[in-house]
């Protein structure tokens, strides 16, 4: 963008420097945008504009597509792009072939730096916490890779608080390499990370990369409160009572878009540039993930780039929605509150005393 120089953050502890926004390619492939010149061009447009900073997925797109896109498009620029990848949701069929086991990790790595076309990664992260997986298994294999040179630091992705602690002590305990890095998801809409990630990260001096800035469409202006919802394509497809305007818990995210719209209104921006510009205001957070999926969408949140919120601006939003407070529901939701079995005694063992 003429006359914008991009800001660069330290990644936690890594040395490593990021440009405040990151580039995220989870729409490239046959997730987004099968387009595959398109997205060529929007991966340089953003590395023109000073984005340095590129994550994906072995998950993203039909057999590792995106790893793919990204690996073709920063052939001859490899060396100036800090790469971030992940391991841990399936890759094919069998038992084996996800989670976060030692067996997965060294055989999705390998598998990734192949269709990168890269000899190292520069932050691999676990993409979800793995409940049937000791995490010392998981740190002890993500350390060896480091130490091989397959990846330069590690890092998780939607880890509740406790997880994080939890593997930090490990580590610590273990003689083990750290999770360098927390990748949440943080918007105006979910604002939860605030109570107790943010400040974990800050005291742990880890990086924060934060995805879905727009609420998981609802930022993007398109979804109004008087507009009819189509639940059956996009993302509401998977998620329909997410979106579905009759419930009650989805009313309040319909009121508050419309008082964002008019915020941003009233700071000459659009609702997705007001959108992405409020988390890096958040002193924990090194970079903020953008999930373009088309050169449009990419050109108007770059346009933004200049924006910073006052004051006033974030009072107003800590109206609308309360620091702390999600009106977005969580998601990774851990087993103890899907499985009965784990929050219920056999029948027999429930009363505090026998008969």
């Amino acid at each position: 963008m003429p006359g914008m120089t991009m800001r660069y953050r330290p990644l936690g502890g890594t040395g490593i420097e990021v440009s405040a926004y990151c580039l995220g390619a989870m729409m490239f492939g046959s997730e987004g945008n099968t387009d595959l010149d398109e997205c060529t061009r929007m991966i340089h447009t953003a590395l023109d504009a000073g984005i340095n900073f590129i994550d994906t997925a072995d998950a993203y797109g039909e057999d590792g597509g995106s790893e793919r896109i990204v690996g073709e498009a920063l052939k001859g620029r490899r060396d100036d792009v800090v790469l971030a990848t992940k391991v841990h949701f399936a890759m094919g069929d069998g038992p084996n072939r996800s989670g976060n086991s030692r067996r997965w990790i060294a055989r999705a790595v390998e598998d990734s730096l192949r269709r990168l076309g890269t000899d190292w990664i520069d932050l691999y992260q676990v993409h979800r916490p793995d409940p049937t997986t000791d995490i010392e298994e998981t740190l002890s294999a993500l350390t060896d890779l480091v130490h091989q040179g397959k990846i330069r630091a590690f890092g998780c992705s939607t880890f509740p608080a406790d997880h994080i602690a939890e593997a930090h002590a490990i580590s610590a305990a273990r003689g083990l390499l750290p999770f360098r890095t927390e990748q949440p998801p943080y918007s105006i809409l979910a604002r939860g990370i605030e109570r107790a990630i943010l400040p974990l990260c800050q005291r742990s001096g880890m990086g924060v990369l934060t995805w879905s800035p727009l609420g998981w469409g609802f930022l993007t202006g398109r979804i109004r409160k008087d507009s009819p919802v189509d639940l059956t394509t996009g993302r509401a497809v998977h998620n329909p009572s997410r979106f579905d305007p009759s419930l009650p818990a989805n009313q309040r995210k319909y009121e508050v878009v419309e008082e964002l719209i008019a915020l941003a209104a009233e700071l000459g921006c659009t609702l997705p540039q007001l959108a992405v510009a409020f988390p890096i205001v958040h002193p924990a957070v090194s970079s903020v993930i953008l999930g373009p999926r088309t050169p449009s969408q990419l050109d108007d949140l770059l346009a933004g780039t200049a924006l910073e919120l006052d004051d006033a601006t974030l009072d107003r939003i800590d109206e609308l929605v309360p620091p702390g407070t999600d009106l977005m529901e969580a998601t990774w939701t851990p087993p103890a509150l899907t499985d009965a079995t784990l929050r219920r005694r056999p029948s027999t063992e429930r009363a505090a005393a026998d008969r």
